[in-house]
């Protein structure tokens, strides 16, 4: 008698294998090719708002463009992964940004910027969201948190990367060098597109059995050296949900955890990209070198790399509520440690990188849930909608930032706002998250889900 099986069963029996670090450095790559796209824009804001004359509000909206782009594009690229698969959305999401950042290096104005920075986030905005769902798609159950989460170290990686180059060239070469380089990505996009596999829980779930049960002896393959014979018409998926697609994000069974994603993720986004819009500048406001300030913002970055690599051990050791909860407290006393500190340069890269690991873990330890709390049917749409969403606090965060510091309240009253984005963060997680995920397959997750 031939027993049935499912992904998630196969997947958990190869453990983490060659497969698994094989994706693992395939998304790597392109997150550090995104994270350097949108950071770049923060280690040459200076020097944009200095040519052009651009007052503290317009500066601040600088790094807010590519988010209104990303916020567009993540929400699409949700439903077109979701339709017509991983693979494809995420190698166009990466030539599409690659190849409108290119044209930056000619701007002559700022609408000029602005314009090619939202026309570029639509392709940005498409690869945090896919990244995260295929990593939650191809690693073994308990590993699940661990691989998505250090998944997100690889786009600190290329935020440091951004600093480093701009520390080097924009004094050399001026800032628009730095966006010649953003078109790299567009040949990474070309041999993604040839060596990435699909995902094997789209192409079950699309009912592609027969391709779901090839990838699978694909994978098994690079993990042991050897196939198994798996009848596709054995290939069990959980139940089609009543709803797909956006809707379903606020269906009765899925708007509670909807609510919990979007809101932590929103304060984190709102905390990052504010506090990382703004620090070199804030920093040189402080008295000190332009070396000194980006050298504290990759210093910041470099902690979020550790943070970002943590958290989903953590996950996986006390749960994804405890996690979030404590992560965002922690997360809202290292910006009142950020706000008040004084003294020497010491004591500031101290505080500064104690921040960057704070707030950074926070953020990423929504990241998991995301995947986790939809089926495969919209899980994309759900992780890119929560992300969409989460961007909206961080595409608003630098302009708020900017109205705060015009109001002259000082260098401490500036960054002391984001204490409360981050106490409602770990307020919302508190009263939101509803459900442990820690340990069950995502097939498990969306049988539970639909059995409820």
């Amino acid at each position: 008698m031939v027993k049935n099986f499912s992904i998630s069963e196969v997947i958990d029996s190869f453990g983490v294998n060659k497969f698994t670090w094989w994706i693992f450095f395939f998304l790597g790559m392109a997150m550090v090719f995104d994270g350097y796209d949108y950071m770049i824009v923060s280690y040459t804001m200076p020097q944009i708002a200095n040519e052009w004359g651009l007052s503290a509000v317009a500066k601040g909206s600088l790094s807010s463009w590519s988010l209104f782009g990303l916020i567009i594009g993540g929400a699409l690229a949700g439903i077109l992964s979701d339709k017509f698969g991983r693979r494809k959305t995420l190698t166009l999401a990466i030539a599409i940004y690659s190849l409108l950042t290119i044209p930056i290096y000619f701007s002559n104005s700022f609408a000029m910027f602005a314009t090619f920075r939202v026309l570029a986030g639509l392709g940005l905005g498409a690869c945090i969201p896919l990244v995260t769902t295929i990593f939650s798609e191809s690693t073994p159950t308990n590993k699940r948190a661990i691989f998505i989460t250090f998944g997100m170290a690889w786009m600190i990686v290329g935020w440091v990367l951004a600093g480093l180059i701009a520390t080097w060239l924009v004094p050399l070469h001026g800032w628009r060098i730095c966006y010649l380089i953003g078109g790299i990505p567009l040949l990474y996009s070309i041999f993604l597109y040839f060596k990435m596999p699909e995902s094997t829980y789209w192409l079950a779930n699309k009912g592609y059995k027969a391709k779901a049960v090839k990838a699978l002896e694909n994978i098994e393959k690079m993990a042991t050296g050897k196939t198994t014979f798996r009848d596709p018409n054995h290939l069990v998926s959980p139940p089609t949900p009543k709803q797909v697609g956006p809707k379903a994000l606020f269906s009765k069974e899925y708007r509670i955890a909807t609510a919990a994603i979007w809101i932590t993720y929103f304060c984190g986004c709102f905390i990052v990209y504010g506090i990382n819009a703004w620090l070199p500048s804030l920093m040189l406001e402080k008295g000190l070198k332009l070396s000194s300030a980006y050298g504290l913002a990759i210093a910041q970055n470099a902690a979020a790399v550790i943070a970002n690599c943590s958290t989903g051990f953590v996950a996986e050791w006390v749960g994804r509520k405890a996690n979030l909860v404590v992560s965002f407290v922690v997360a809202a006393l290292a910006v009142v440690i950020m706000a008040n500190i004084g003294g020497s340069f010491g004591a500031i890269l101290t505080a500064c990188i104690f921040l960057g690991f704070a707030v950074n873990y926070a953020i990423t330890a929504v990241q998991p849930l995301m995947a986790e709390s939809y089926p495969t049917d919209f899980r994309n749409t759900g992780v890119s909608w929560c992300q969409a969403f989460g961007r909206l606090g961080g595409a608003s965060a630098p302009i708020v930032a900017g109205m705060i510091i015009q109001m002259n309240l000082g260098y401490s009253m500036s960054f002391m706002f984001y204490v409360i984005p981050a106490l409602v963060g770990a307020i919302a997680a508190w009263l939101f998250v509803k459900r442990e995920t820690k340990g069950k397959s995502l097939d498990q997750l969306a049988t539970e889900e639909r059995a409820a």
